[in-house]
């Protein structure tokens, strides 16, 4: 946000440190669903609830810190082109190399959408008082999170269907409502996952009214770490050709 409320500029390392934590633990799940999925790895533990868990944690935590990182943003429109045409190089590199493991609609076209949209918005959401936005997107966030299989939570083990005449095309699945027939192995539509990223821009509006006694915080550094942090898109782009090659040259090593 760029209104009264954040004229405040700067990096904080402690952000990119716990990015740079959370792709390393991306880079080992992708690895390892390399492993599985391509090597042929007999790895019962990856198909268990688990792996759901470790791969949530690393998409929530993304997702919030993206969002928190746009109350320091001060390039909104060009972050959000870049990062959304990252996603469309993606999905581009996987229809004509991987076209069986596409990724369509994956984390950086969400991202990149949601930027676009949050800047779009901006003056909406920074009339919104941080804490009622924060309450609020969390529980549209609880409230749309299955909207991918065709119903709203109201809570747990209380849907409400939505009608199935919404679930057909690329637009609507962008949106949320899934097509049947859309496959993807990296998924994320601005249904529910905009109000998580609204949930951390929130979050960082309310950070940033603490006082002068959070920088101490949020300036702890780990130069290593917060290096990744500073580099995740670049690093995102590269990882899995690179993981794919390991697995590949090495599945074929070891198979001579």
């Amino acid at each position: 946000m760029t209104g009264n409320r954040s004229r405040r500029r700067g990096r904080w390392a402690l952000l990119d440190v716990i990015r740079g934590i959370t792709l390393l633990s991306m880079i080992a799940y992708h690895g390892a669903w390399d492993l599985v999925y391509l090597a042929g790895v007999d790895w019962p533990w990856y198909h268990s609830e688990g792996t759901f868990y470790w791969q949530q944690s690393i998409c929530w935590t993304f997702l919030l810190l993206s969002g928190f990182c746009m109350t320091l943003s001060v390039h909104k429109w060009r972050r959000g082109a870049l990062v959304f045409a990252a996603g469309l190089l993606v999905t581009a590199a996987t229809l004509v190399f991987l076209p069986q493991d596409r990724v369509v609609f994956g984390v950086l076209t969400f991202l990149g959408s949601a930027m676009l949209l949050t800047a779009f918005l901006e003056r909406f959401l920074e009339a919104i008082p941080p804490v009622i936005g924060l309450v609020l997107c969390a529980a549209l966030f609880y409230v749309t999170r299955w909207v991918n299989g065709g119903s709203l939570q109201l809570w747990r083990g209380v849907t409400v269907p939505l009608p199935s005449a919404w679930y057909q095309g690329n637009i609507m699945t962008w949106l949320g409502f899934t097509d049947p027939s859309f496959y993807s192995t990296d998924y994320f539509s601005l249904l529910p996952w905009i109000f998580l990223f609204w949930c951390g821009l929130y979050l960082g509006e309310l950070v940033q009214g603490w006082g002068e006694w959070k920088n101490a915080v949020l300036r702890i550094d780990i130069p290593p770490l917060s290096f990744l942090g500073r580099n995740s898109l670049l690093i995102y782009l590269l990882h899995q050709p690179v993981l794919y090659m390991l697995v590949t040259l090495g599945t074929r090593y070891l198979r001579v």
